[in-house]
């Protein structure tokens, strides 16, 4: 494992000003025990965890969501232990996406959309469904589902994005369907999903999960340099949109330092 990044107070990263879109680079979660000593510093109590990540890194995806139910006053915490210009990713709870009939999933839609998420204010960046890898794209009973989503709750904006993972979603008719509702399509490089690319999304959501414990930043800096690229591409092209890229799975261990490498490469400057 490599040595430790400097990764001090007085190493901050501070965004580089932009009216336009932005490029968020995170992690999945805050709390794993080899980022100990490693990515936190000796010594960090763990309650001051999140503190510390969120002005390291300009996201961080939540996979907490996944699996139970948090109340507002958690969600306020976690607003008012970061910085201002700093996001979450949610990722919604699998009762509502892990269910053979799609189209039932409104109560526990509902419920977590009440579950306090509007306490993040302008933190709360987009939400994450995730499907199950043997769930097949069935047009009807998807788009059923994506009725069910909202695109807003209580005047606050909601972002959608859509984890499919079986290949029958990596066509024309699914991707037609989901941007019909106002939902993006999350790319993932991975060795186990498929890659569905959503040029029309209006906005890019990137799940990277090759890091190698083998490399100093997880990956080699040819396609660290790649992402920087088509991170810019995105937010300066034709279609200038927001980007978010989290760094999840792999060697997790790793996570950080990719998302830093990769921060440097965007322009985030330390101070």
């Amino acid at each position: 494992m490599q040595e430790p990044a400097d990764l001090s107070p007085s190493a901050m990263y501070t965004p580089t000003p932009n009216a336009g879109p932005a490029v968020r680079i995170g992690i999945g979660g805050w709390t794993y025990a080899p980022w100990r000593n490693h990515f936190y510093p000796a010594g960090l109590p763990q309650r001051e965890e999140l503190a510390y990540a969120s002005r390291q890194l300009s996201a961080i995806e939540v996979n907490g969501t996944f699996y139970s139910t948090f109340t507002p006053s958690t969600f306020a915490k976690w607003r008012d232990e970061t910085p201002d210009d700093f996001v979450f990713s949610l990722k919604a709870p699998r009762y509502a996406t892990h269910r053979k009939v799609l189209a039932s999933a409104g109560e526990s839609v509902q419920r977590f959309l009440r579950s306090g998420l509007t306490e993040l204010g302008a933190k709360l960046g987009p939400i994450v469904w995730q499907f199950l890898p043997g769930h097949a794209f069935e047009s009807a009973d998807f788009g059923a589902f994506l009725a069910l989503l909202p695109s807003e709750l209580s005047g606050l904006r909601l972002r959608h994005a859509l984890d499919v993972r079986h290949p029958s979603f990596d066509g024309p008719g699914y991707l037609a369907l989901a941007h019909a509702h106002g939902c993006v399509t999350v790319a993932t490089d991975s060795d186990k999903y498929p890659c569905i690319q959503d040029p029309q999304g209006t906005f890019a959501y990137l799940r990277l999960m090759r890091c190698d414990s083998d490399l100093p930043h997880g990956y080699t800096d040819a396609a660290l340099d790649a992402w920087a690229a088509g991170a810019r591409a995105w937010t300066q092209g034709p279609r200038p949109r927001d980007v978010f890229i989290y760094f999840i799975n792999g060697a997790k261990e790793q996570a950080p330092a990719a998302a830093l490498a990769l921060l440097q490469r965007e322009g985030m400057r330390r101070h």
